[in-house]
């Protein structure tokens, strides 16, 4: 399957439209040679499409949006796609539920005439909030890696594929190793994509103690990066200490220790391959 055609194609020419036409002149019949047509729907029999990425809608804009819908109608259509009761969204949630919101019990939409399975489904959710620049950093990183893994494409290919550099969907991406606290807080727009991105490499605890502070001090990026630096200046120092302790004793522990192990940090790895393994270690702790 050729990620970004078919009905993505579509989409692009009615968009092309939209840029260069005002709605009401849009001709029905050569949007019906494209594979689609405009009509207005029942929004009760519109389904969303369940593979949304997009999981925080702003409350407000949304509201800003309803209003503006009700005083001068909506100027882009939803686009949906026909099945067995009713109709499923391809493309345009926001306006959805903007008209659910004003309570407007019918919508505009164009109806794409196209079989669509439910990986292409997921992938068309995904490229049109990328594009559209919908996504927080964290829905949008989900969307890539799960672009990448579905369709098994290198960073490379996804960049032509959804228009962004390289360099922008590898940081991103980057954002899916911070602790489920600091992606929460991303989400949420309580701290920014540059706050996430300097946080890369702390542990869980330090992420937190920085973020909180980021929040309860209104601290800038960069005055949050000399934190970070701190941090990690201190934790190779540490390092380092514990890598100078480890050759100390490595010899010595090889000696007392006739059994396979690694010796970490602050703890020391024993391996058994087999019961008797394990029966030799008691035997040894017992003469100790």
């Amino acid at each position: 399957m050729a990620l970004g055609r078919g009905l993505g194609d579509i989409l692009s020419e009615v968009e092309e439209v939209y840029e260069k036409e005002d709605l009401s002149s849009i001709d029905g019949f050569s949007l019906e040679e494209q594979g689609v047509r405009i009509e207005e729907l029942p929004v009760k029999d519109i389904s969303p499409n369940p593979f949304q990425p997009r999981k925080h809608f702003d409350e407000e804009a949304l509201h800003e949006l309803s209003q503006s819908i009700q005083e001068h109608g909506l100027l882009q259509p939803i686009v949906v796609m026909e099945k067995e009761n009713g109709y499923l969204l391809i493309a345009g949630e926001r306006r959805l539920r903007a008209h659910t919101l004003a309570g407007i019990s019918t919508i505009k939409a164009i109806i794409a005439d196209i079989e669509i399975d439910e990986a292409r489904l997921r992938e068309l959710a995904l490229i049109e909030n990328i594009q559209r620049e919908n996504l927080n950093a964290i829905e949008l990183a989900n969307s890539y890696a799960e672009l990448i893994e579905v369709h098994q494409i290198t960073h490379d290919e996804l960049s032509a594929i959804v228009h962004k550099s390289r360099s922008q969907i590898t940081n991103t991406l980057r954002l899916l190793a911070l602790s489920s606290y600091a992606q929460n807080r991303v989400a949420l727009g309580k701290i920014s994509q540059g706050h996430a991105k300097i946080l890369v490499g702390l542990n869980e605890k330090e992420q937190k103690i920085i973020i909180d502070s980021i929040i309860g001090q209104k601290l800038s990026v960069r005055e949050a990066e000399k934190i970070v630096q701190t941090y990690k200046k201190n934790s190779a120092s540490e390092k380092k200490e514990t890598l100078k302790l480890t050759a100390k004793y490595q010899k010595i522990l090889k000696k007392l220790l006739p059994f396979d192990h690694k010796l970490k940090a602050k703890s020391i790895e024993i391996s058994f391959s087999n019961e008797k393994d394990i029966e030799n270690f008691l035997t040894f702790l017992k003469k100790e």
